[in-house]
């Protein structure tokens, strides 16, 4: 749940979302569910030389299975709610 509750932190702001099949797309996130599971708008992708056919795709829905890793904004990372949140779930609370 931390990482859920750290998303939907971020929502409106621009991310970049590298796929497991090594494609990259850059959008602004609109939502994410409790499976991490993320919905972009106004997206490009990162190489498109090499993804074409995504040149007309606007907005897109990522399972939260295939996602590597997602790249945030600098200024959209708090470390001191990051440390407190990271201190709470450690407790349990």
């Amino acid at each position: 749940m931390l990482f859920f509750s750290y998303f939907k932190e971020l929502v409106g702001k621009e991310v970049t979302v590298e796929l497991k099949n090594d494609l990259a797309i850059r959008g602004t996130l609109h939502s994410v569910d409790q499976y991490l599971n993320i919905k972009l708008e106004n997206i490009k992708v990162v190489d498109d030389d090499k993804y074409p056919h995504m040149l007309s795709v606007r907005n897109c829905f990522i399972r939260g299975s295939v996602v590597r890793y997602v790249e945030l904004p600098p200024d959209g990372v708090d470390v001191d709610i990051l440390h407190d949140a990271t201190r709470r779930e450690a407790r349990g609370s």
